[in-house]
């Protein structure tokens, strides 16, 4: 799953570490997120959507997978 938290942490001005602390998470989770490691669960993924007042969508890009 691709996402756009990166570029969106990176135009609010915030450091991994002060957008960990106001989603109340760790600096390790929103880089292994930003790196494609870790996707997160449903809860987290809506606490980071309301947080940019973006729906999920426009962050968590959803890529099917070739059979």
């Amino acid at each position: 799953m691709k996402n756009m938290l990166e570029q969106l942490r990176k135009e609010r001005g915030l450091n991994q570490e002060e957008f960990a602390k106001a989603i109340r998470v760790s600096r390790q989770t929103i880089s292994s997120i930003e790196n494609g490691k870790y996707n997160p669960s449903l809860d987290l993924a809506f606490i980071i959507s309301d947080f940019f007042g973006k729906p999920i969508e426009e962050i968590f890009i959803y890529e099917r997978r070739k059979k």
